[in-house]
């Protein structure tokens, strides 16, 4: 392409734009109405949706721990079991299970969530027979630490 003057050099968008259009319009392909066909509305359209994106990313692992925590707390009401002392109770048994883990237990293998739950009931009883001090060894569950080195 021969140019004869520096403002028709100036004025010529040629093939980068067309490519830098068609990218934003890629993006605002699934949008409804213009957004998806109108350069200057699918711009701020996608602008916007890459914002959200960008917090919800942020906010995604928030949620999942939530929800991760709801089913726990609502099989644990099966077996008697507050969420908290059932969490402190695992960690003094040197359990060493993430909340996701332990919410797809609750799921898909009950009988391993309900084994757990009563770890965590008999160690909370444990505790308080040591706190009263009766000086009997708990039968069944025992939960001693072990170092390995």
């Amino acid at each position: 392409m021969v140019f004869l003057s520096l403002s028709r050099w100036v004025r010529n968008r040629g093939p980068d734009r067309y490519w830098k259009v068609q990218e934003v319009l890629k993006h605002a392909r699934h949008f409804r109405g213009r957004k998806n066909r109108c350069y200057s509305l699918a711009v701020r359209a996608v602008r916007r949706a890459f914002v959200y994106s960008t917090k919800a990313r942020k906010v995604k692992p928030r949620l999942m721990r939530m929800m991760w925590i709801t089913r726990i707390t609502g099989a644990l009401q099966e077996h008697g079991v507050k969420y908290s002392h059932f969490i402190r109770n695992l960690q003094k048994c040197q359990v060493v299970l993430n909340r996701k883990v332990i919410s797809q237990m609750a799921i898909y293998e009950p009988k391993t969530f309900k084994s757990l739950a009563a770890l965590s009931k008999r160690r909370g009883e444990e505790g308080l027979a040591a706190a009263l001090g009766d000086g009997k060894e708990p039968e069944g569950i025992f939960s001693r630490v072990v170092y390995y080195r």
